[in-house]
């Protein structure tokens, strides 16, 4: 066996899952990753890959699976950063296992990421949350579940993963209603509910399927957990429906994402303090919130209204003098 079985299975058991305590869904991006790797790798070299060593994945390697990812999978810049990030962590905790292959950490360790455009987030108006939130059919089971699934986004910004992640015994109903969750980075917090999200929850539990309190808030007719996936398809197939009574929601790039974003834009809108958004979404750094100023385009346009000074006419200034004019035109 060589040495890079070892330290790979050690870098899952020991360092992601005992040390970090790392949540299912980083371990399993992780592990796609140097799934996709080590298949890259073995039609590149020819070993397989019980086979390889920590030399052989030297930064020639590692550069070309990069390549391969963006050309030929068609990946993101973004989605390439992020196995690029895998991969460094696994050679950091290689550099100590591995001495001898230290030089080749080091290439590794030094490969840059790709810059990434900045775009603008995309978010819902209150009209086009109000039109998405029409479309469910209340009166059937799944109707009433994605309504309060959509109404849980929508007002607590909540993360599709916390979202699938969530169990009965996470909400509190009663005075102080609030639903809890673990976050991004394993963070707990709590998110305060609104009467509109309170009544829907109460209804959606009335005809839920399972009775303990460990068991998913958001389910299936099987009981089991919403996927990430099964939210994202029932959020574009009711986009779909909404888009004919608000037609702006059409040309909307609609993802779960987007109704954390639109919470934001909506707090930010009514005044709350940027340090309050970052606590109620969960953001480590309060200038993770900065994106939601960029993108209120009002905000700017009142902006530029302060500037322009009372009862004064809009136009370039002319000087009062001949000999100004000259001094001025040179």
């Amino acid at each position: 066996m060589s040495d890079l079985a070892p330290i790979l299975q050690s870098f899952f058991t020991d360092r992601m899952i005992t040390q970090k305590h790392a949540s299912q869904h980083t371990i399993r991006a992780y592990r796609d990753t140097f799934r996709l790797l080590l298949s890259f790798t073995q039609q590149a070299i020819g070993t397989p890959p019980w086979k390889l060593d920590v030399g052989q994945l030297d930064a020639d390697v590692i550069t070309s699976f990069l390549c391969w990812l963006e050309t030929t999978r068609n990946n993101s810049p973004r989605t390439r950063n992020t196995r690029l990030s895998a991969i460094r962590s696994l050679f950091r905790y290689a550099a100590l296992r591995a001495p001898d292959n230290a030089a080749v950490i080091q290439r590794v360790l030094a490969i840059e990421a790709s810059r990434i455009d900045t775009t603008l987030v995309s978010w819902l108006t209150d009209t086009e949350s109000d039109a998405l939130l029409a479309v469910p059919d209340r009166s059937t089971w799944i109707g009433r579940r994605d309504y309060a699934l959509l109404l849980t986004a929508l007002r607590t910004g909540l993360r599709v993963s916390e979202l699938t992640q969530l169990a009965r015994r996470d909400l509190h109903l009663g005075a102080g209603a609030h639903v809890r969750c673990i976050g991004k980075g394993r963070k707990e917090r709590c998110t305060p509910l609104d009467a509109q999200t309170i009544a829907a929850l109460h209804e959606w539990l009335a005809q839920h399927p399972g009775k303990d309190q460990a068991d998913p808030l958001f389910t299936t007719r099987q009981a089991t957990p919403m996927s990430r996936d099964a939210v994202h398809v029932r959020i574009i197939k009711y986009q779909k429906a909404a888009a004919q009574a608000c037609p702006s929601l059409a040309d909307k790039n609609l993802t779960p994402h987007t109704l954390s974003h639109s919470t934001a834009m909506h707090l930010r809108r009514t005044g709350v303090d940027n340090a309050v958004i970052a606590l109620w979404l969960g953001h480590q750094d309060i200038r993770s919130t900065q994106i939601y100023i960029h993108a209120d385009l009002e905000l700017k346009e009142r902006a530029l209204d302060r500037t322009t000074p009372p009862d004064v006419p809009p136009g370039r200034y002319q000087p009062p003098d001949h000999l100004l004019a000259f001094l001025e035109s040179l």
